[in-house]
């Protein structure tokens, strides 16, 4: 599987990641996968993909120090901004395929925007549930399709008819799993046959233009795929092309819809 389809970053893209992503796009979802997983004082929390942490730092303070979270990435690059940003956490490396821990091992498992990213997303889902206690719950958030956020589908069309569709991947990937329907057969076949669905309005924003294309290429797979040079004319070309989604004091906000996907494993009293 290649690092577009994978979601795999560079060392120096996880930290333009954790700078311009996290307060422009992620930190909204944090509190809506805790609530949805239901997580409360003194739990043991497990967050799948967790990239650099927003959202294990924000379970961490929930849980308190009764409590602990693990942090689990497949990519070092993100675990190290992980380590960083959040010391009370427990950082691991691994893959959400073979999750590294006993069965039955958490109160709540938690995954943000990152099931498009896995190899086989059957096995990841079968994995969360099987280190999930009886009576825990799981909650995993996935973008809305691409049809439905009309400021990423300019930025993907602009990035293919630049670069090529290729690189225009990296932007797409994100959105392959927007369809409820394909969402519902997807965790039947992981075994979840019975989950509940509820999609948010995201707000994404950026302080101006430029820091929306830097972010999109600089912080994700794209930053590899796209040069100087073609930075430059990607720039000069949002200009015009993404122009509508610029505010009169030149910021940067549009909808960005997602799902939360929720389960609960069989058995226990929650």
């Amino acid at each position: 599987m290649d690092k577009v389809a994978s979601g795999q970053v560079t060392a120096s893209a996880a930290e333009v990641y954790e700078e311009l992503y996290l307060p422009a796009m992620f930190q909204e979802w944090a509190p809506r996968l805790a609530d949805a997983a239901r997580v409360r004082s003194g739990q043991r929390v497990l967050d799948v993909a967790c990239g650099t942490g927003v959202l294990a730092r924000a379970l961490a303070e929930r849980v308190g120090h009764g409590g602990a979270v693990v942090g689990l990435d497949i990519n070092e690059g993100m675990l190290a901004v992980a380590r960083r940003k959040g010391p009370r956490v427990e950082w691991r490396e691994g893959a959400a395929e073979a999750l590294p821990f006993a069965e039955a091992a958490f109160d709540a498992v938690v995954s943000q925007f990152g099931l498009m990213f896995f190899h086989d997303r059957a096995a990841a889902i079968r994995e969360m549930l099987r280190v999930l206690r009886p009576g825990g719950r799981l909650a995993v958030a996935v973008w809305d399709a691409l049809e439905r956020v009309p400021a990423y589908a300019a930025f993907v069309a602009l990035l293919d008819r630049l670069f090529g569709r290729g690189t225009a991947e990296a932007l797409r990937s994100p959105f392959v799993l927007g369809d409820p329907d394909g969402l519902r057969a997807l965790f039947r076949s992981g075994g979840a046959p019975d989950v509940e669905i509820v999609t948010h309005q995201g707000t994404v924003r950026f302080p101006t233009l430029e820091t929306w294309v830097y972010a999109d290429v600089k912080g994700w797979t794209a930053s590899e795929l796209i040069d100087e040079a073609g930075h430059a004319r990607l720039l000069a070309e949002a200009e015009h092309e993404l122009g509508a989604f610029v505010l009169p004091d030149g910021g940067v906000s549009f909808r960005m819809p997602g799902h939360i996907v929720i389960a609960a494993k069989p058995g226990g009293g929650a």
